[in-house]
């Protein structure tokens, strides 16, 4: 460390500095090792920074406006060093997650609007006329026209989807893994669409946004994983967008589109990446609940005040009242028919059938057709159809629930932006569009800088830096 007294602060890196600290010494006297009082904040100075020269103002100034200038060197210089590191961190977990993060934000795009997708290329199958003074169809009349279509297939459930939609019978297994979905017109029982999964472009979508296209066992962890490491490159990215003063201030917040292309790319990364880095951080918390389940186990705790996911109850039917009372036929439309009586207009209602013996008959009413947050679960005994008690984040109705309950059913919505409707599944779609380009846009600024030649000598003596 070098320290010079001129008649304007500068800072610069050796051997620049010491190049442009000669010529002041030339010009204005000879080299000082200390100034009055900061004796021990220089000697600190050139500990850190030995590589480093400093020309400040004349001993004439006064002690304080001396002391300020060297503090704010110091600072900035430990700022800069700082920042030094957080790039090189921010750029290796780039390269390590770029191509996953893009894969999820494009497809992520594409799934914001798979509802209205789906319903304005499938119009003809995913809509029916509603029927005035027309009650639809009881689960035990559509249920078996449904299985005639899958022989050897039990339905799992039904989906009476509200409104001007038809409703959906759904099969879905493992051992292959099959997911196949029956639409029908709830009122006549006509079957509208036969649906399989395995041909179906919204499915393609998914599999690669949450497993690459690759077997669940690797490509999930692989998304994951690459998932944290874009949230911790948020953080990073804000670090080094933060601007040290006003005038670098203001070039944070613009694109400066008449510069040449290395610098609106630098603008797009760095101001779009600000812009959407709020959001994008919403996009990240929400999918890691799929990603891990520390996670989700994590979140759940933090927003419920204590509470934990394990300790959730789910209901059971009592097979000692195997035989009696109902039929699961009759259980069912009884079932169906008693929740439906508060059911508002507009709404949605799904049956589950109970897959098991000793399983509950579940009913829900979704407040919301399009979204899955808002909903009132019931859940009976399929022999008695006694009302069962359970708890949990999704047990009940959304009206009695908690914060954290209530937090953990809208993930979904939150995720894909349908919480707020279409403003918001704009948002999302914007947000992940922004987070693909990042990639793309954090390499060529990468690949600039690596092509960038040194600048000549002459260029490097007077390399001034006003503070």
């Amino acid at each position: 460390m070098h320290v010079y007294f001129h008649n304007t602060l500068q800072v610069s890196r050796y051997p620049e500095g010491k190049l442009q600290a000669d010529h002041c010494k030339k010009a204005y006297g000879e080299e000082r090792s200390h100034v009055c009082k900061y004796k021990e904040l220089i000697a600190g100075m050139m500990q850190h920074f030995p590589d480093y020269a400093i020309v400040f103002p004349d001993p004439s100034c006064s002690r304080e406006i001396t002391g300020a200038y060297l503090h704010r060197i110091f600072n900035i210089s430990l700022t800069g060093k700082m920042k030094k590191i957080v790039g090189k961190i921010h750029l290796w977990l780039g390269f390590t997650s770029g191509l996953v993060v893009f894969i999820i934000s494009i497809t992520g795009c594409i799934l914001a609007f798979e509802w209205e997708l789906r319903g304005l290329v499938n119009g003809s199958w995913y809509y029916t006329e509603p029927k005035a003074n027309v009650q639809p169809l009881p689960p035990s009349v559509l249920r078996p026209i449904a299985e005639k279509q899958f022989p050897g297939k039990i339905a799992n459930g039904i989906s009476y989807q509200g409104g001007k939609y038809s409703t959906v019978v759904q099969f879905y297994g493992g051992d292959p893994e099959y997911y196949y979905q029956v639409f029908m017109d709830p009122y006549t029982g006509k079957v509208l669409k036969v649906w399989n999964a395995e041909n179906d472009f919204f499915r393609f979508i998914l599999d690669g946004h949450f497993y690459l296209w690759l077997p669940t066992h690797i490509g999930q962890p692989i998304v994951a994983y690459a998932t944290l490491i874009f949230f911790v490159m948020l953080v990073t990215g804000l670090i080094l967008w933060w601007p040290r003063n006003k005038a670098a201030r203001r070039q944070r917040f613009s694109i400066k589109w008449d510069a040449k292309w290395r610098r609106k790319n630098y603008d797009l990364h760095n101001v779009l990446g600000f812009y959407a880095m709020f959001i994008a951080l919403v996009l990240v918390i929400t999918g890691l609940v799929w990603g891990f389940q520390w996670w989700s186990n994590s979140l759940y705790y933090a927003t419920s005040g204590g509470k934990s996911l394990d300790n959730a109850i789910y209901a059971t039917s009592d097979t000692s009242a195997y035989t009696k009372e109902y039929s699961a036929e009759k259980a069912t439309d009884l079932a169906w028919n008693k929740v439906r009586q508060h059911m508002p207009e507009g709404a949605g209602i799904s049956v589950y059938f109970a897959s098991s013996k000793n399983s509950p008959l579940s009913v829900t009413i979704n407040h919301r057709p399009g979204t899955y947050y808002k909903t009132d679960n019931y859940q009976f005994d399929q022999y008695t159809l006694k009302p069962l008690k359970q708890d949990g984040p999704y047990a009940g109705f959304y009206k009695d629930a908690g914060f954290g309950d209530k937090l953990r059913r809208m993930n979904y919505d939150i995720h894909t932006g349908a919480v707020l409707a279409l403003p918001g599944k704009i948002l999302m779609f914007c947000a992940s569009l922004i987070c693909a380009s990042l990639p793309i846009t954090g390499i060529y600024i990468w690949w600039g800088r690596r092509k960038k030649s040194k600048p000549s000598l002459k260029k490097r003596i007077y390399p001034q830096a006003a503070l």
